[in-house]
């Protein structure tokens, strides 16, 4: 039969919680879309703006926000897709793209992800136009089954 010592077994025990709890640390939360200041972690490429990004079921959201806390835009992404979801100040002025189509990407970088990048300019009419470019994905088995 193994032994094990009393120190072995709490070494253990704290090396599983500490795993653990570095795992949910991780984790997108999957509540709190649409808020000011969401209880999520800012993931801003520019210190100009707030980024946050919210999983559930297989889709991430990413919102961004202005440094006073409002909501100007917000994505779903999944599988290669992303959706304008009709939250924020400048919901009407996204546009989206993926690398195979043209358009005008101006703007300082918000958010980038390796997959989803978001771009800000601000325009004469005091609104601001946000740029998605997504990288897509080609192959049909990969984006049923990946979120970016």
């Amino acid at each position: 039969m193994l032994k094990i010592s009393r120190f072995h077994a709490i070494a253990g025990a704290l090396l599983a919680f500490g795993l653990s709890s570095m795992a949910q640390a991780t984790d997108a939360p999957s509540s709190g879309l649409g808020q000011s200041w969401p209880n999520a972690t800012d993931v801003s490429a520019n210190p100009h703006w707030h980024v946050y990004v919210f999983e559930k079921d297989g889709v991430r959201y990413v919102q961004v926000n202005d440094t006073n806390g409002g909501v100007h835009a917000a994505i779903a992404t999944a599988g290669g897709q992303v959706l304008v979801l009709p939250i924020g100040a400048d919901a009407q002025s996204v546009t989206t793209s993926t690398s195979t189509t043209t358009t005008d990407t101006s703007g300082d970088t918000v958010y980038s992800d390796g997959t989803t990048t978001i771009k800000a300019a601000a325009l004469s009419t005091g609104t601001v136009q946000m740029s998605v470019t997504s990288t897509g994905c080609t192959d049909p088995v990969e984006c049923s089954t990946r979120v970016n």
